[in-house]
Order: C-alpha cells, then sequence, then structure tokens
C-alpha cells in the first residue's frame, strides 16, 4: 500500500510540474515524444514492409525454384555480358526436368506474351498482362477464383481456346454481371472465358493477377515462338512439401547442368532464382533503415532525456523544504529517491504515449492515402513504453539521489 501510494503522489506530482509549467515541460517533452515517434514509426514501417514481402513470397512459393536466363539479384562486377549469351528456358529442358526431377512437386512453363488492349464489346482495357502457362500452374502458384475454375487437362493439352481472366479486368468488361462464359478477342483469336481469380491488389514485388489474362500453353504454341526470348520463357519447380528450397535447387541445377552437357567445373547457363534471395536482400535493407531509425529517434529522445533531467534538478530545488519537512517526519532516502524518480518516468512515459498515439493516427492517413494496411503491434507499443521508462529511470536517477540525500534540516532552512 506504500508503494502504492508514493506512486500515486508521484504521477501527481509529475501532473503539477506539467500544469503549472506548461511550456517548460512540453518543450522538454517534445524530445521524448520525437524520438519515440521516429522509433517506432520506422518499426512499424519496416514491419509492414516486411509483412507485405511475405505475402508476395507465399504467393512464389518458399520452396519454388525459377529457372530463368537472367539472375534477380546482381553481384560484383556483374557479368551481363556472359548472361546475354545464355540460352532461354526451352520446352525440352521442362520436359526433362519434368520426367527426371525426385524432389519436385510440380512444374510449370510459363511465358508472358505482352500487355493488350482487350475488348468486350463497348468496353476496353489497356495493359491488359497477357500470360501462357502449363497445366500444372495452380500447382506452382498460389491462387484463388472469385468465379469459375482453372483449366482441364484436356483444355492443357489440346489447347482449347479458353482463358481466366482477372478482377479487375472482369469488372471493366463486364460492369453488370460475371464474365464467365462469355468470350473475348485476344491475339487474333477468339477465347471463352472460364474463371475469374479474387481480386489481390498489388503487392510488394509487383505481383498481382488482377490485370492478368491466362491462358493455356498449347494454345498459345499456336500462335507464336513460345520459346522466343521476348516472352521471357521460364520454368517455375515447386519442391515438395518435406523439402527445403536448398534440396530442390541442389537437384534442378544437377538436372540443368546434365541436360545442357555442361563438363564438371563449367559455368551455368541458367540462373536459379528463389523467394529467399529477394528476401535476404530486403532484410538487409530493413535493418539499415531500423538502425538509422533508431539512432535518429535515440538523439531525439537524448535531447529530451536532458531536458527532463533538467525539470526535475528545477523540481527538487522548488520542493527542497518539502522534501525537508518529509524526512523530519521519517522519510526514508529510498522514497524520496523513488518519489523523484518515479515523477521523471512518469514524465518520459507522457512524451512516450503521446509519440505513440500519433504514430497511431498515422497508421489510419497512411491506410487512408495509400490504402496500406500499417503494422503497430503490442510488440511495437512494449518497445516504445520500455525506451520511455529506460529514458525516465536515466534522466531521473541523478536529481532524485541528490534529493534523497539532502539533509533535512539546511533543506526546511532554503527558501
Amino acid at each position: 500500500m506504500i508503494i502504492l501510494k508514493l506512486i500515486r503522489e508521484s504521477f501527481l506530482f509529475a501532473y503539477d510540474a506539467l500544469r503549472q509549467n506548461k511550456l517548460r515541460t512540453m518543450l522538454s517533452l517534445l524530445g521524448v515524444t520525437i524520438g519515440i515517434f521516429t522509433i517506432i514509426a520506422v518499426s512499424s514501417a519496416v514491419d509492414t514492409l516486411r509483412n507485405n514481402l511475405q505475402k508476395s513470397v507465399d504467393k512464389l512459393g518458399s520452396n519454388s525454384i525459377y529457372v530463368q536466363k537472367w539472375p534477380w539479384v546482381g553481384e560484383d562486377n556483374f557479368p551481363w555480358w556472359k548472361y546475354m549469351q545464355r540460352p532461354v528456358p526451352k520446352l525440352r529442358d521442362f520436359e526433362q526436368l519434368s520426367r527426371r526431377s525426385q524432389t519436385a512437386k510440380a512444374l510449370s512453363y510459363e511465358i508472358g506474351i505482352d500487355n493488350r488492349t482487350v475488348k468486350y464489346l463497348s468496353n476496353t482495357v489497356d495493359g491488359a498482362q497477357i500470360d501462357a502457362v502449363s497445366h500444372d500452374h495452380d500447382k506452382t502458384w498460389n491462387f484463388n477464383f472469385q468465379d469459375g475454375r482453372y483449366f482441364t487437362d484436356i483444355e492443357s493439352r489440346t489447347g482449347a481456346p479458353v482463358t481466366i481472366i482477372g478482377a479487375d479486368i472482369a469488372d471493366a468488361l463486364f460492369p453488370d454481371g460475371t464474365g464467365v462464359g462469355k468470350q473475348i478477342k485476344i491475339m487474333g483469336r477468339k477465347v471463352t472465358i472460364i474463371g475469374v481469380f479474387t481480386k489481390e491488389g498489388k503487392d510488394m514485388l509487383g505481383i498481382t493477377s488482377d490485370n492478368e489474362i491466362l491462358l493455356p500453353l498449347n494454345f498459345a504454341k499456336n500462335v507464336i515462338d513460345i520459346e522466343n526470348e521476348k516472352y521471357n520463357p521460364q520454368i517455375v519447380v515447386r519442391g515438395q512439401d518435406n523439402l527445403s528450397d536448398v534440396e530442390v535447387e541442389s537437384e534442378v541445377r544437377g538436372l540443368m547442368r546434365s541436360i545442357h552437357s555442361i563438363r564438371p567445373g563449367g559455368e551455368d547457363d541458367f540462373s536459379l532464382n528463389k523467394s529467399t534471395i529477394l528476401t535476404n536482400q530486403l532484410d538487409q535493407l530493413f535493418g539499415i533503415i531500423n538502425k538509422g531509425g533508431f539512432i535518429i529517434g535515440l538523439f531525439s529522445i537524448l535531447v529530451g532525456g536532458f531536458g527532463i533531467a533538467n525539470i526535475m534538478f528545477v523540481s527538487v530545488k522548488e520542493r527542497t523544504n518539502i522534501i525537508g519537512i518529509q524526512k523530519s517526519l521519517g522519510a526514508k532516502n529510498y522514497f524520496i529517491l523513488l518519489q523523484f524518480l518515479i515523477e521523471a518516468i512518469a514524465l518520459c512515459l507522457m512524451g512516450g504515449l503521446i509519440g505513440l498515439f500519433m504514430v497511431y493516427l498515422g497508421t489510419f492517413a497512411v491506410k487512408a492515402a495509400a490504402d496500406v494496411q500499417v503494422v503497430l503491434d503490442a510488440g511495437n507499443i512494449i518497445y516504445g513504453i520500455s525506451i520511455s521508462v529506460t529514458i525516465g529511470v536515466l534522466s531521473g536517477i541523478i536529481p532524485a539521489y541528490f534529493a534523497s540525500k539532502l539533509d533535512p534540516v539546511e533543506a526546511i532552512r532554503t527558501n
């Protein structure tokens, strides 16, 4: 009960200091507020980016390997002239991998044709992304349908004139109802819509099916040269669920070197890309941003901490005679020390809570402006409060110690 009463009185003293010296206290709290705001805002921004990145990785598949001509991430002294001479993945590579792989759950051969204009009656969509894929595309990528279905095995093998469209294309071409069963013209051919993807929105890596038109690979094969480099062909290998991406990558590398007859010690003429390449690179970037935000915020907090310490020294001086009276009535040194220490912590907590509240308001502003859900979880809040308490202890301990060591007789005589 004594401790609770002490805490209550200390908070009342802090409130009284804030009420009587509003400008002085608010200026001192400003540093803590800005510091906590900076640190938590940066931490929340990094968590938000990481969360969006994870959604992208979930689409790509955590143990999927992408056999492509170019690597996703360049190295030092990037040998682009060597990559220029590489062949693109061929259908033969895909067939051999499909036949020989023991670690793959599914494989798909995919091309991106280009951005085209698609029409249905008087409605038009510009910049639709047309992709053609082999049958197991639904097993190598993660997506859902809001209407319709995926290609059947017969439709994929025969190259049937069918297609699946994204939600944005469906909304633009068929604003009054579903597009399933309707026919649109693509690459000079009429195709029937059999499905519509669920609306996703664009993620951090720009991956979305909202503006996509998906065709069976064998349908595109009858219209264009699907092995042409301008269509950026790739082979996607989805590893079995009980295997790591390293195991899948190792087998795919060995098989591709065998298929291309590459001698031991010879350089690969293909790139094996995977989602962890991107996550590792971005994690390094996030780490730098986090450290930078912490350092900037720390300087602001230190300035605020010195301001709080100054307030506490002034508060000790103003209440010296009260301290003398308390001591003469039997108050122990630790009681006086805790009284001022808790007051310093209370002031820092006020600044920290104001900073956290500003970040909370900022999440609504970002949501309204960019339609991005900012992550502000309990971990960030506890982190901010912990820093506030730490700064309160550091800035209040010395003034509190001086107050606890005052001589009661001398203190009472002080004007």
